[in-house]
C-alpha cells in the first residue's frame, strides 16, 4: 500500500474523481457541481492524495485552503474534498488512513480546522467523520441550503502538524 500526492488533474485522480461523481449520480441524481480546479489542491494551499494497493489506485482524498467567506468558511479552514474508496477496496481502513493523512498535512500547512460537506444519502461517510471526532458546523458552500447537506469540522489546534505520516502497515489487506 502506498499513499501518493498527485495533482487533481493526474490521470489516476481524474479516473477516481469520475468514479466518485458516478456514485453521487447514483445516490443523489446529479454529480457534485462544486467549482474546483487543479490549482486548488497544489501545496502548500492544498493536497490531493491517492492510495495504491498492489499498484492500483483505489482511494482518494484532498483538502484545499479556505478562508473566511460569505459561503460560511472561516480563516484557516482546510476543506476536505473527493474522499472516496472504490467499492472493491472498502472496509479495509483506507478512508481513515486518508483522513488522518489529510489532517496531518493540513496541520503541517498551518490550517486551523478541517471542514467538509457530505449528504444524508452517504451515512457511511457521516459515521466515519463522527467516529473520528468531527462535529456539526455551520453549513457552508454550494449545498449549504440543501436539506440533505451536512457539514462537519474538526479543530486542528494542538495536533502534531510535523509528525510522520501514518504507516501503511496499519491497513488490513
Amino acid at each position: 500500500m502506498e499513499i501518493r500526492t498527485v495533482r487533481y488533474d493526474h490521470p489516476d485522480a481524474v479516473r477516481l474523481t469520475e468514479r466518485v461523481q458516478q456514485e453521487y449520480v447514483q445516490r443523489y441524481g446529479d454529480p457534485d457541481d462544486t467549482p474546483m480546479s487543479a490549482a486548488d489542491f497544489d501545496p502548500p494551499a492544498g493536497v490531493f492524495l491517492i492510495v495504491h494497493l498492489d499498484g492500483e489506485p483505489v482511494a482518494t482524498g484532498a483538502w484545499r485552503a479556505k478562508d473566511a467567506s460569505p459561503e460560511g468558511h472561516r480563516d484557516g479552514d482546510a476543506e476536505i474534498k473527493r474522499m472516496y474508496v472504490v467499492p472493491e477496496a472498502r472496509r479495509r481502513g483506507l478512508a481513515r488512513l486518508v483522513l488522518a493523512e489529510l489532517e496531518r498535512s493540513a496541520a503541517a500547512a498551518g490550517r486551523a480546522r478541517m471542514v467538509l460537506e457530505t449528504g444524508t444519502l452517504q451515512p457511511e461517510a457521516i459515521t466515519l467523520y463522527l467516529s473520528c471526532g468531527y462535529t456539526p458546523v455551520t453549513k457552508f458552500g454550494l449545498y449549504r441550503d440543501d436539506p440533505m447537506s451536512r457539514c462537519y469540522g474538526l479543530e486542528l489546534a494542538g495536533r502534531p502538524g510535523d509528525g510522520p505520516a501514518l504507516q501503511p502497515r496499519a491497513v488490513a489487506r
